[in-house]
């Protein structure tokens, strides 16, 4: 794999996604409270979030406990942010991945 090219496609993609979604529920990024990006590169989410400006206490990460652990990633940091208390009832979230075969989605939920 190309990492450089695969980065590059990762960023473009995500904030793609992201723009998209919001757009599509009517959204903006001050109407969510937190994001769940695939942990697959903390770069990659780093700069996805710059882009956006998404302000960093939106953003949560646990890749530098467990790596990539692939399709689970997103519901292990939701589980993880519900259980410390940073996810409350009402609250909402935008989580975004990026996976095998160049694909990539969203969506939103109201917890």
């Amino acid at each position: 794999m190309e990492g450089r090219y695969v980065f590059k496609h990762a960023v473009s993609n995500l904030v793609d996604v992201v723009k998209e979604n919001l757009e599509q529920n009517k959204l903006n990024i001050d109407e969510i409270d937190h994001f769940l990006f695939h942990q697959a590169n903390l770069r990659i989410n780093e700069k996805v979030a710059e882009f956006l400006k998404i302000p960093k206490e939106k953003i949560h990460s646990n890749i530098q406990k467990y790596g990539n652990c692939s399709a689970a990633s997103i519901p292990i940091l939701l589980d993880e942010c519900v259980k410390e208390g940073k996810i409350k009832r009402g609250d909402k979230i935008l989580a975004a991945a990026f996976g095998a075969g160049f694909t990539w989605g969203a969506c939103v939920i109201e917890w």
